[in-house]
């Protein structure tokens, strides 16, 4: 009798113990380096993004925070590897659109489900989409290229981040919208494409302004439009694409998450240190000179809009009949 006391004792002991314990381990986060994934190549707007994250984080969270690109498949490398990740808080991923919201529809087998597979953290940046032209393109005008299109149909080769990007999605729509047929070309990532932009092997794209917006005030890139709803204040009197064709709007936007199951406690601590890099006045006026909109969000409320943009750009790859993979 006195055994089993002793017992039922230690195990009251143990018990009242764990939440303690528990509440100490999540106090002592984060105890190593943390690492930020960007499922594409160095020199995108979703690698600049995380790269002013993580240098911010650090000193928030007292720790290294490093960034690890780790493309393919449009995305879908980088988020399956960090679907994959221990739930601890040290692998989180920097994403667009793409793997987040649409890749699922677009890709039979992408190797991780976008709802089931992630814990979101925050939304980190809504992103004006540029269409470019090279500057010695044969129209100079949205309504210019609708035209050149439509009298040479299937001649004009335009590129994007990859397919299934919401570069190469936006295109579409403008193709759908427009009436007119272009021949698409992917790259793997913003840099590749611009850089054959630039020397004539494509002659249009859509791209993220923090990435074309330089090479229009170097004069390497002919602006076009902007794919948001109205002209964007810092991108200089550049027209929105909807003055042409009405109701045209796309925008690109960039989020934090983490493994699913990764504790609560330590979601909520990489939120709050979120927010504080974003309201940081250094990091929005390095933003805003390039039209980009920092936003941050509750978990909760950045779940609704991943599937929020899951449905619209669903709509936008049934219309079209997109398939990859």
């Amino acid at each position: 009798m006195f055994k089993q006391l002793r017992r039922a004792a230690a195990a009251a002991v143990i018990a009242c113990a764990l939440p303690a314990t528990a509440a100490l381990a999540a106090d002592a986060w984060p105890a190593q380096t943390i690492n930020i994934v960007v499922p594409f190549p160095p020199g995108g707007t979703t690698d600049v993004v995380a790269r002013v994250l993580a240098e911010k984080l650090g000193p928030i969270l007292k720790q290294s925070v490093i960034v690890e690109n780790r493309q393919g498949a449009g995305g879908n490398v980088g988020a399956a590897y960090v679907a994959r990740a221990k739930p601890d808080g040290y692998t989180l991923l920097v994403s667009s659109a793409g793997p987040l919201s649409i890749n699922q529809q677009l890709y039979a087998s992408p190797g991780y489900d976008p709802i089931k597979d992630f814990a979101p953290i925050s939304m980190l940046a809504s992103v004006p989409i540029m269409l470019v032209s090279n500057i010695h393109a044969p129209f100079k005008t949205v309504a210019e290229l609708i035209a050149y299109a439509k009298a040479h149909p299937g001649r004009v080769a335009y590129g994007s981040q990859g397919s299934g990007t919401t570069s190469h999605l936006t295109m579409e729509l403008l193709k759908l919208d427009a009436g007119i047929d272009l021949q698409h070309i992917p790259y793997r990532g913003s840099a590749p494409a611009a850089t054959d932009l630039i020397g004539g092997q494509i002659q249009v794209m859509f791209d993220n302004s923090p990435t074309t917006y330089p090479q229009v005030k170097a004069g390497t890139m002919h602006p076009l439009g902007v794919a948001s709803s109205h002209r964007v204040a810092s991108l200089e009197g550049i027209p929105a694409i909807a003055e042409t064709v009405p109701g045209f709007e796309s925008d690109a936007w960039f989020g934090l998450v983490a493994p699913a199951r990764t504790p609560a406690d330590i979601v909520n601590k990489l939120n709050a240190a979120v927010r504080q890099v974003l309201a940081d006045p250094a990091v929005i006026a390095k933003f805003k000179a390039t039209g980009v909109e920092l936003v941050s969000d509750t978990p909760q409320e950045f779940q609704r809009f991943i599937l929020s943009e899951k449905e619209k750009w669903g709509k936008i790859i049934k219309a079209t009949n997109l398939k990859l993979g």
